[in-house]
């Protein structure tokens, strides 16, 4: 039987730890061993944790800003391009929390974190400038009422999934969230009945 590449035994070993005991404590030793590999096999392919990180974010959770990228002013309803990007969006951020809660509890971690990933075009702003972005389009085509703030329902938007996985995450009795279909076709009628 054929072993996975070490960069992806590496990247899925990181995917694994971070999203079980989080980004804090996950170290390079503890990833390295998960991986099988040695840390200094590790530093071959990844600069530190923060750039395994974003890695993680790119390549092992629901994808949202691929998504964001491809979408094109004009092509199917807005409504139906609103509930896609808010069902994506839920699962990416209900998936991204457990893992990023740490960096918020520990400013250090949050500093370092933030250094290390100087270089990456990453950060929660991505996303809410990319789905800007589009809605600007959109109201470009007559299909968003003008004047309408975009950055704001784009912060509305993706904001709403962020809150999702926060606050049922942090649930006593860990009560389960509203049916993600139903979440996201809600929030984007909501949202397209404000600024249509």
């Amino acid at each position: 039987m054929d072993q996975k590449p070490a960069r992806v035994r590496i990247v899925d070993a990181a995917y694994e730890l971070m999203l079980s005991i989080g980004l804090a404590r996950t170290t390079t030793k503890e990833i390295a061993k998960a991986a099988g590999c040695s840390e200094a096999a590790l530093y071959k392919y990844f600069s530190g944790k923060e750039e395994l990180f974003v890695t993680v974010l790119a390549e092992r959770l629901p994808r949202l800003i691929g998504l964001l990228d491809e979408l094109t002013a004009g092509e199917g309803s807005v409504e139906g391009n609103l509930t896609d990007i808010a069902r994506h969006a839920a699962l990416f951020y209900e998936q991204t929390f457990p893992m990023a809660a740490s960096l918020y509890a520990e400013p250090q971690l949050k500093r370092r974190h933030e250094q290390g990933v100087g270089g990456v075009e990453s950060g929660p702003h991505l996303p809410i400038q990319q789905l800007d972005t589009y809605l600007r389009a959109e109201q470009g085509a007559g299909r968003v009422r003008a004047g309408v703030d975009t950055y704001a329902a784009a912060s509305l938007l993706l904001g709403a999934c962020a809150q999702r996985a926060f606050a049922y995450s942090t649930l006593p009795g860990g009560q389960p969230p509203p049916p993600l279909d139903d979440f996201a076709a809600s929030l984007a009628r909501t949202l397209l009945a404000g600024i249509s």
